[in-house]
């Protein structure tokens, strides 16, 4: 993926949070609901879904993947580790199945271009992909939630 050369990557990047933490809400309105996992359905198109990983007060990080499967195996792809702020109201990717953590993927702590390159890619690719499935009406229905 080419590099983003933004003047104030920092905003951009706060912005992009922000956008994600919306649309997420319009994916699954009920998303304060889900106690363990929930399931979104959408026409011909494998399964979405959603798995809470860890709830504090303001906080909720969820794990939200698409689910295949076949006769031979079931697949979580691409298993995105989100977590959300409610008081901030921003969605931050932690780590998907492709990529590492921030903590893991940069060894030099003080380049902070690196990680803001990191954190850009992993929040730009859950952008388009929730754009994806907000144009493919995924549905969460209430009586699925747990």
């Amino acid at each position: 993926m080419a590099k983003v050369n933004l003047v104030n990557k920092s905003l951009c990047l706060q912005m992009v949070c922000e956008q994600n933490y919306k649309k997420l809400l319009y994916l699954i309105p009920d998303i304060h609901l889900i106690e363990q996992s929930a399931e979104g359905h959408s026409e011909g198109k494998p399964l979405l879904y959603i798995e809470i990983l860890e709830q504090t007060a303001y906080t909720r990080t969820v794990q939200l993947s698409h689910f295949f499967t076949d006769e031979f195996e079931s697949l979580f792809e691409p298993a995105v580790k989100i977590r959300l702020y409610f008081d901030m109201r921003t969605a931050e990717v932690l780590s998907d199945s492709k990529r590492k953590t921030v903590e893991n993927a940069i060894q030099d702590k003080s380049a902070s271009k690196d990680i803001m390159d990191y954190k850009w890619q992993l929040n730009y690719f859950l952008e388009k992909w929730l754009d994806y499935c907000l144009k493919t009406n995924y549905i969460f229905l209430s009586s699925e939630l747990k």
